[in-house]
């Protein structure tokens, strides 16, 4: 089995095949990448239909030496197993292994690392600039798919990439959703390679030479070139950027790729090739629903993907079934999406108010901006994003929502660490980044009934707002049919502390996800334990009757340490003159890898006997006595409940600088 893929553990081994043996090599690559995807999980869909083009991109081009940047990167599984990672695929995505991504320090064929969207061009001009300025004979690929050309990004770089004659890039739409549906057919290959060959290219340059004496005459020409494409493709826009528009071509055909890319490798200046795959290709159950086989967990190929066991409510599910409530019960709400329907928990939404919906694409600077302007027409527009990527429109989300003080509500899904995704995805900075915005309330919810509440109470302020809250399930509180919201701005406690003051006595201020786990380790060290709720405002008369009454504070978040949540309730007791010890737990200064989330939770310390274990090396405390249970109380802002979830810990041979587990994101002030 495999006998082919076998031989290949770089491209070079792959130029060494005769054309013929490339269909059957494509064959065993796409049955690998099934048979891999099944075991690990991973992106599927998009990378059975990467195939043929990654075969023709290494065959034709002298990669590494030529630059391929793989667009948003999940289709990038092909590249990694023909590029010497094919034994490294069980490790997909897990500690210690390999990433689902394109990264620079794993492979010297990524060579430009890749998780959001829409950054290929840009990356790939620099890189085609760079050659030229060192004199150097190399193409710069870009990869781009349909769905991240509606970035402006993507825009912005055409319009630069377009204006230099002499510049050595090629840049490859992959139309994989057939949102634009031209002939891929017998003819449309001959046009293709037509337009691509060195005849058509000398010839056009001969034609505009005679006919420049004639400047009318060549005007017609070029119209009637451009109206002659166009019957064939989508040719005038990306002409008119400066680029030779070739295709579309069928992206499944090697026949038709190969000699296509050999002949743009010939031509001189900026080329685009437009080429038309299909999602799931060749797995008929992906074909028939890319969706669902986008990012599966682990499955049965034979089988397909089962629908998993009824369990603890997603984050995303709350978020959904809150804004379908709210939608019936007030006309203004609107929601918006940058292209995370599914992702999001919006597909009952727009299924039951389709004019009320609003998918802008890839686009997450417009989503905020556009979520703007509704709200200054007396909307109430709630936009789902996920922290990463909330972190493109940051300067929309400051002058064109917060300045203006409009009522946007931001739904932030992927708050905190993400697992197998890893540092791209991970929400590790929302929590910093918002709250030193003027008229921004920022909320982080305990459980999926808190979650639902604080939605609630953000679109009832009339001024912007966020939610922040994990992906995955939450920890299993059921969620209230009837909104309350809650107090703004206020804490509670969950659990008071039995030591008397001068005992050592610790308040635990935790943020979100971390109060199940501190309670946990509230619990063991008999530490009062806080769910603090509000990032911004700060609960300052909370935190000031914690002061008068513990002889230590810790902060514990699942986000960064700096700048971030503990900070904010260092500065508050610092106005109010406390200069006690405070303990700031929470992610470090260093990009967290992929893993299972509670390996890298226990690796960041964070988990609740890393939780434990870093405030018994700052603070002379014992553990509690076996039978110390002391009840939760409340304070001047609170109320009952919480969950603990402990985890296990992470193997020894940490990657991409992630934090000592014995240190976690620890910092210590006063």
């Amino acid at each position: 089995m495999y006998d082919l893929l076998k031989t290949i553990d770089d491209p070079a081994a792959l130029r060494q095949l005769d054309r013929d043996s490339l269909r059957p090599l494509a064959d065993e690559l796409r049955e690998f990448i099934l048979q891999s995807v099944s075991q690990t999980g991973g992106h599927l869909s998009s990378n059975l239909g990467t195939v043929e083009l990654t075969i023709a991109l290494h065959y034709v081009f002298n990669t590494p030496y030529d630059r391929v940047v793989w667009d948003v990167g999940h289709q990038t599984y092909p590249h990694k197993i023909l590029t010497g990672r094919r034994d490294a695929m069980p490790t997909l995505r897990q500690w210690g292994g390999i990433s689902g991504f394109p990264r620079r320090s794993e492979s010297e064929y990524d060579t430009f690392g890749t998780a959001h969207s829409s950054t290929s061009i840009s990356a790939a001009i620099g890189m085609a600039a760079a050659s030229r300025i060192k004199g150097e004979a190399r193409t710069a690929i870009a990869v781009i798919g349909d769905g991240a050309m509606t970035a402006g990004m993507a825009f912005e770089a055409l319009n630069n990439g377009g204006v230099s004659e002499d510049l050595p890039l090629l840049v490859i739409l992959n139309d994989n959703d057939m949102s634009i549906s031209p002939p891929v057919g017998a003819l449309n290959r001959y046009l293709a390679r037509l337009m691509s060959g060195q005849f058509y290219a000398t010839a056009r340059k001969g034609v505009e030479r005679v006919l420049r004496v004639a400047p009318p005459v060549l005007e017609l020409a070029r119209r009637f070139e451009e109206h002659a494409k166009g019957m064939v493709g989508p040719a005038t826009m990306f002409e008119e950027f400066g680029f030779n528009y070739i295709g579309p071509i069928d992206g499944h055909d090697l026949d038709s790729l190969i000699p296509t890319l050999q002949n743009i490798k010939a031509l001189k200046g900026p080329q685009f090739l437009h080429v038309v795959t299909r999602k799931g290709q060749g797995y008929k159950l992906a074909e028939a629903d890319p969706v669902l086989y986008h990012g599966p967990g682990k499955f049965n190929p034979a089988e397909g993907i089962r629908p998993a066991a009824a369990g603890k409510k997603a984050y995303m599910q709350v978020f959904g079934e809150w804004l379908c409530d709210m939608a019936e019960l007030d006309p203004r709400i609107v929601g918006i999406t940058p292209a995370m329907r599914e992702g999001s928990g919006m597909v009952e939404f727009e299924q039951r108010f389709p004019d009320r919906y609003f998918d802008v694409g890839i686009a997450e600077q417009h989503a905020v901006t556009f979520a703007a302007g509704l709200a200054t027409e007396g909307l109430l527009p709630v936009v789902a994003i996920y922290s990463t990527f909330l972190q493109r429109g940051y300067d929309q989300l400051i002058h064109d929502v917060a300045l203006q003080n409009l009522p946007v509500v931001f739904a932030i899904d992927r708050a905190g660490l993400v697992g197998a995704d890893g540092a791209t995805h991970a929400g590790a900075y929302d929590m910093a980044f918002l709250r030193c915005i003027p008229n921004m309330t920022v909320m982080v919810p305990a459980d999926e009934n808190e979650a639902r509440q604080m939605l609630f109470t953000a679109s009832q302020l009339g001024t912007p707002a966020a939610v922040r809250y994990p992906r995955g399930a939450g920890t299993g509180v059921a969620t209230v049919k009837q909104m309350t919201g809650v107090p703004v701005g206020k804490g509670e406690v969950r659990r008071e502390s039995g030591r008397a003051l001068g005992q050592q006595r610790i308040a635990i201020l935790a943020y979100g996800t971390m109060v199940a786990q501190s309670l946990e380790a509230g619990t063991a060290l008999d530490a009062t334990v806080v769910n603090m709720r509000f990032v911004k405002p700060v609960d300052a008369e909370l935190l000031a009757h914690l002061a008068a009454t513990h002889d230590a504070l810790v902060t514990v978040e699942e986000g960064c340490v700096m700048g971030g949540a503990g900070s904010a309730c260092v500065e508050s007791l610092l106005a109010s003159g406390w200069v006690g010890p405070v303990l700031q737990l929470g992610l470090p200064d260093a990009f967290i890898d992929h893993g299972d989330p509670a390996k890298l939770l226990a690796q960041c310390g964070l988990d609740a006997s890393g939780i434990a274990a870093s405030i018994r090396r700052r603070f002379p405390i014992a553990d509690a006595p076996a039978a110390s249970t002391s009840a939760a109380s409340t304070s001047a802002a609170s109320a009952p409940a919480a969950d603990p979830a402990p985890s296990d810990a992470p193997p020894s041979h940490a990657v991409t600088a992630a934090p000592d587990a014995t240190d976690g994101g620890a910092k210590l002030v006063a």
